[in-house]
């Protein structure tokens, strides 16, 4: 029997659970996330193996959901020196790379970027040639100065050839060099695309860190797994598909957590509820699976476009501070003591009063260890209101009609909320929530997506979107998926109505196993 491990990283808490080939939870396991990330990992890793008395050598896989790569970008940490190169001229020289990005950032990744000539129409027409020269001379030119290369080209999803050709040039001038083709990372939206494609090359240092960290806690432990990392739409990747695109990973936690509820509820169409230690995030499961954002994200202050999960953070979790100042007025976070709740909460002996310290005074829930006999019972109350309005107002918000509908609740925080909530239709808390982040993130299933622009001159409408299902699957497939079991969940199109010749925009996605024999 081969068993599982899934591990998700978050700002409070490190959890990880133990399923057998069917799925059933073997053991769960929480420890605090260390400043250093991998040291929880190891510790809970250690926990799991304790508590479930499983040998190591019996796991066959291990699923990592990790905020590594979010807190590089947020942080400005680890990020690699990035040599830019747009294929543009003669058109979209107006605004260079970088133009919106914040100081911090812009130095963190260095302003190595160059605009040469280069791309395409939509339908696929030439906007310029290629100039050999020019790129060659670019590559040169930033050649001591960066530790990996983001290409974009002017609608680079209708025909790649450019930037693969640069790609080329740059093994042969940078050999060992990663570089990150926009084609393969981002949507229609030249600037936005670009952006992703320079994260994602900035992270290249950090994802290699986290496979390697993770590949080293394992083999110690004499583990022998296959690793997976989590991506965002709630999903999985293997670990060398990961490597390459590291922008992937940002957002799984949410994303995981969602998975988990409906698997452990049953549910495929609810809100999901996910309260941590630091933030509250709601997001949709639509037919089991996260809801994407339609429209373009931001990350870490900078606007993007590639795929990321319709989620909405709300500052409050267990470790939310409340406040009370000098006309009496609460205040309800949005800052956190985090993974320092034991040592902090007024509960437990510290000096701050924390959103786990109210729930305790004016409910029946309790926590071993915890004391809240000196604490202020009229203001535990009128702080309690103010949380689980910010609750309430936020499910209205992800709502997309008035009508009450499920919320699933998970995470170790789930305890600021009792069973009624305004707007739902009922709260439902399954068994194991609170470790559905870590649960999702071993259900083992692998996605891809594709989606272009088709001119429909020459072609029809069916045609076009065969070619993007062929083209999802065959990226689910690159992912890790079993080609065997991959399926189409869905497919999305938009008529182009202010561009000529009949065109239209197709997104299709496509789900499959993980190979687990």
């Amino acid at each position: 029997m081969s068993y599982r491990i899934g591990i998700d990283v978050g700002g409070t808490n490190t959890d990880a659970v133990l399923l057998d080939h069917t799925l059933h939870v073997i053991a769960k396991a929480k420890q605090p996330t260390t400043e250093d990330v991998m040291t929880g990992i190891w510790k809970v890793l250690t926990a799991i193996l304790e508590e479930s008395a499983i040998s190591p050598g019996e796991i066959g896989y291990a699923m990592l959901g990790t905020t590594h790569c979010t807190n590089a970008i947020v942080e400005r940490k680890q990020l690699n020196k990035v040599g830019i190169i747009r294929l543009c001229k003669p058109a979209a020289t107006a605004v260079p790379p970088l133009a919106a990005w914040p100081d911090d950032l812009k130095a963190a990744v260095g302003e190595h970027h160059y605009l040469v000539a280069g791309g395409y129409e939509y339908d696929g027409a030439l906007i310029s040639e290629l100039d050999e020269n020019e790129i060659r001379s670019a590559l040169e030119d930033m050649k001591e100065n960066v530790k990996s290369i983001a290409v974009t080209g002017i609608f680079s999803p209708a025909r790649a050839e450019q930037e693969l050709k640069v790609a080329r040039l740059a093994h042969d001038i940078m050999p060992g060099v990663p570089i990150s083709l926009s084609h393969q990372i981002g949507s229609i939206g030249l600037l936005e695309r670009e952006n992703a494609t320079i994260l994602n090359a900035a992270l290249q240092t950090t994802i290699r860190t986290v496979v390697s960290g993770f590949r080293e806690a394992l083999s110690k432990l004499g583990i022998p797994a296959q690793i997976f990392i989590g991506q965002n739409d709630g999903t999985l990747m293997e670990a060398d598909y990961a490597i390459r695109y590291p922008i992937l990973t940002i957002g799984c936690g949410p994303t995981n957590s969602i998975r988990g509820a409906s698997f452990l509820s049953g549910l495929k169409d609810a809100l999901v509820l996910d309260i941590g230690g630091t933030t509250s995030d709601i997001g949709v499961l639509s037919n089991g699976f996260p809801r994407q954002s339609a429209i373009a994200v931001d990350v870490g202050g900078i606007r993007t476009n590639f795929r990321m999960p319709d989620i909405l953070s709300v500052g409050l979790g267990g470790g939310t501070i409340i406040r009370t100042d000098e006309q009496g007025a609460i205040t309800v976070g949005p800052d956190s003591v985090g993974y320092r709740l034991l040592q902090e909460a007024r509960s437990f002996g510290g000096e701050t009063l924390t959103a786990t310290d109210v729930v305790l005074a004016v409910t029946d829930k309790t926590i071993a260890g915890a004391d809240t006999s000196d604490l202020d019972s009229d203001a535990c109350q009128q702080a309690y209101k103010q949380m689980i309005e910010k609750l309430e107002v936020a499910i209205d918000q992800m709502k997309t009609s008035k009508e009450p509908v499920p919320v699933i609740l998970t995470g170790g925080g789930s305890i600021l909320v009792n069973s009624r909530l305004t707007g739902a239709s009922e709260v439902i808390k399954p068994d194991h929530h609170d470790v559905a982040n870590a649960i999702g993130a071993a259900l083992g299933t692998i996605s891809g997506e594709a989606e272009n622009i088709y001119a429909l001159e020459g072609r029809t409408y069916e045609d076009a979107v065969e070619e993007a299902k062929q083209n999802a699957i065959g990226n689910a497939v690159e992912a890790g998926a079993v080609p065997d079991t991959v399926k189409i969940v869905s497919v999305e199109d938009v008529p182009l109505a202010y561009m000529p010749g009949n065109s239209v925009f197709i997104k299709v996605k496509a789900v499959g196993e993980l190979d687990t024999k």
